[in-house]
């Protein structure tokens, strides 16, 4: 068989995985949002929403609409011994509101220490920058999940 005779690769099946995300940092008063994607890897900080209630919701579903986002991610924090705590509980809430309101698929990551850090490396905008973290590290995870 020459080369001639090869029939051409076919293309690889578009990926079902989503690609681009919005990701939160929740707070009781502020939530921070981060975008980014697969492709590039890591999350870039957009804004902080300081909005609560349904009024949140408002502004989260704006920013939604603007990025058009596959999934969401959702910083979901835990004592250092890996414990739950009241805050625990209200970040898996947010992720479910967040499901049942927009329909996106909706992932949690560990976000301990992620304030900290981003606070001692000097961020302007500690919530945002802190969203940004988070997907960053659910992006790193899943490229560790996923074969080559």
């Amino acid at each position: 068989m020459t080369m001639a005779d090869t029939p051409p690769a076919r293309p690889s099946p578009p990926s079902r995985l989503p690609q681009t995300f919005l990701a939160f940092d929740y707070g009781l008063k502020r939530t921070g949002v981060a975008s980014g994607n697969r492709l590039l890897g890591h999350g870039t900080p957009l804004t902080t929403v300081t909005a609560e209630g349904d009024a949140r919701f408002v502004k989260i579903a704006a920013l939604i609409h603007e990025w058009q986002p596959d999934a969401l991610v959702v910083g979901v924090p835990f004592h250092p011994d890996g414990a739950a705590h009241d805050n625990t509980r209200r970040a898996q809430r947010f992720a479910r509101q967040l499901q049942g309101r927009f329909g996106l698929p909706v992932f949690s990551v560990d976000e301990r220490y992620s304030t900290t850090e981003v606070l001692a490396s000097g961020a302007r905008d500690a919530d945002a920058a802190a969203a940004a973290l988070l997907l960053t590290q659910y992006l790193d995870e899943q490229e560790r999940k996923e074969p080559r």
